[in-house]
């Protein structure tokens, strides 16, 4: 009978939507293909051969309709990033989380509305390190007869900033989890997957993008690498912040972008200079000290029609890969544009308070005393959130234990606060053996449907400090504050902005610092929260929230598609 219900309440509004909405339809073909970058030919992973993959552009409550036909060697499964998926977290993507692989040889198909949202988001695979080059724009435009609070553009412009490595990434990946080491670096960065002429073999693979004299474009600017944050900018402009993650700022002009893996930032550039030619750039905020990284920059190329003669282009004057200054300066002087369609304003009363330590540590190297790994102290690296190191399971999705109430798979013992309360931000306690090992499990918060969260993210000085870009499936949040050190309540509440604050599903805590978050748990189902720098999350630094159903149908999540994809 419930399922009767569901199908009638999916066919009337189906058929309700498509008075003032579409069904928007793409096919994604994964498999395996040769390219060359660097002066090497190396096969990779990509959707329909192309390297990003396919820009997706959508209508604010359209339905997106993608039908997957996995024709690589690997598991897959595709993580549409950003999307609310409100009651469709069947559709969400992450393996073992929501669904189970789409085995090679298979295919599913990913069905959802997407509503109450606008500006860029981005899919990628959710497979190990798929996502380097399985990736691509997922573009949300106002709903028909609407319009963007800005001046409309001239042209709307993808930027995705991405990682290359001279080698298969599933093969980096495997290598370090097989010897508990931290994985190879990456060997240069990419603008819309052409690293640019400062690499070898690079001077034609450089992305150029033309533009006329005082004309206006949206550049709607992603952070698809896998390990590391990066500064963005362009010789000589402005560009004037817009949106971040989706949802719409007041506008804030700056000469230069700060962007973690999985945030996207739309920025308006004015070709305003003399017509001429101008490097756009990018290059890694690194923010862990002594951690050897990819000190490398791609650049692409800004050309105005108008200019008489080509010329050298201009280079951008680009921060030092520790300016943390820089990269704070940008993140807290974003504020929420409270005039868009769809602001709320943060909760005020809060349900649910959690204090989490996030940040590195060890797990033992193996069952016999005397195995030695790649890790400190011949240990495995880890990574934790409160000291717990997940674990995905790998029988059933979590959502499907979920729904059909599984015991199990997940326990609900995702711990409040930290287990032994210490100086978090003090490097002296580096190594200390007292607090650095952890173990695995997979625990889970649950929360009631509806109910509000404020998080407060404490980093750590466990092995290193770093800024750890956090993404939370199927919410937006509200950034409320941000800060460094510990974090103190009697000092750091005072700070907090309810008024306008900017909202985000990734974001940066601080070097050594803190961030505090609030979101309210309307959409039923499991949702992970986890570390967007993929050296870290099959090391343990995540969890999910496990939401309940609401009192009635519609605040229910539906049965499971018939075919998805089984274990």
């Amino acid at each position: 009978m419930r399922h009767q219900i569901f199908l009638l309440l999916a066919i009337f509004a189906s058929c309700s939507s498509l008075v003032s909405a579409e069904v928007v339809e793409h096919s994604f073909h994964v498999q395996n293909r040769t390219i060359t970058r660097l002066c090497r030919r190396q096969v990779i992973t990509a959707v329909n051969g192309s390297l990003p993959g396919p820009t997706i552009r959508v209508n604010e409550g359209d339905t997106l309709v993608v039908h997957v036909y996995n024709l690589s060697p690997y598991n897959l499964t595709i993580h549409w990033h950003g999307v609310f998926q409100l009651l469709s977290g069947w559709a969400d993507g992450p393996e073992f989380a929501t669904q189970c692989p789409i085995r090679p040889g298979h295919s599913y198909t990913y069905k959802f509305k997407i509503t109450g949202q606008e500006g860029t988001l981005w899919w990628h695979a959710h497979v190990s390190w798929l996502r380097a080059t399985v990736h691509g724009a997922l573009i949300i435009r106002p709903k028909k007869g609407h319009s963007y609070p800005f001046p409309k553009p001239y042209r709307e412009v993808p930027i995705l900033l991405g990682e290359w490595w001279n080698a298969n990434v599933v093969d980096v990946e495997n290598a370090a989890l097989a010897t508990g080491s931290a994985p190879n670096n990456s060997d240069a960065y990419t603008i819309n997957g052409w690293p640019g002429n400062l690499y070898p073999c690079s001077v034609n693979q450089t992305y150029k993008l033309k533009v006329k004299h005082r004309k206006t474009y949206l550049l709607r600017i992603i952070n698809a690498a896998l390990n590391n944050q990066l500064f963005f900018k362009i010789a000589n402009h402005k560009m004037k912040v817009v949106a971040v993650d989706a949802a719409y700022t007041d506008p804030y002009v700056t000469d230069v972008v700060v962007t973690g893996p999985g945030q996207t930032t739309d920025v308006l550039l004015t070709a305003d200079q003399l017509p001429a030619s101008y490097y756009m750039a990018a290059n890694p905020y690194a923010s862990a000290a002594g951690v050897p990284f990819d000190n490398t920059t791609t650049r692409g190329i800004i050309v105005y029609e108008e200019a008489l003669v080509p010329s050298t282009p201009i280079m951008p004057i680009l921060p030092a890969f520790n300016d943390t200054p820089t990269a704070h300066k940008f993140f807290t002087n974003i504020t929420g544009l409270v005039t868009s369609p769809f602001w709320n304003p943060p909760p005020r009363k809060v349900d649910e308070h959690m204090f989490i330590t996030i940040g590195l540590g060890l797990t033992a190297c193996g069952k016999s005393r005397n195995a030695t790994c790649g890790g400190p102290n011949g240990q495995r690296f880890s990574a934790s959130m409160n000291n717990a190191s997940f674990q995905f399971p790998d029988k059933i999705s979590m959502l499907e234990a979920f729904f059909y109430n599984v015991a199990g798979v997940y326990t609900t013992d995702f711990p409040d606060k930290p287990p032994l309360k210490f100086d978090y931000t003090n490097p002296n306690n580096s190594m200390n053996p007292a607090i650095i090992m952890t173990k695995k499990s997979t625990k889970v918060k649950k929360i009631k449907f509806n109910s509000t969260v404020e998080i407060v993210f404490q980093n750590t000085a466990l092995i290193g400090i770093e800024n750890h870009p956090i993404h939370l499936h199927g919410f937006n949040f509200h950034v409320l504050a941000q800060g460094f050190g510990n974090y103190n309540p009697a000092v750091d509440r005072k700070k907090f902005n309810l008024v306008n604050p900017q909202e985000r599903n990734t974001i940066g805590v601080p070097v050594g610092g803190w961030a505090v978050i609030r979101f309210r748990a309307n959409n039923p189902g499991v949702w992970l929260m986890h570390c967007h720098l993929d050296v870290h999350l099959p090391w343990g630094l995540a969890t999910a929230f496990v939401v309940e159903n609401g009192p009635t149908l519609s605040t229910m999540l539906p049965p499971p598609p018939p075919d998805l994809p089984k274990c």
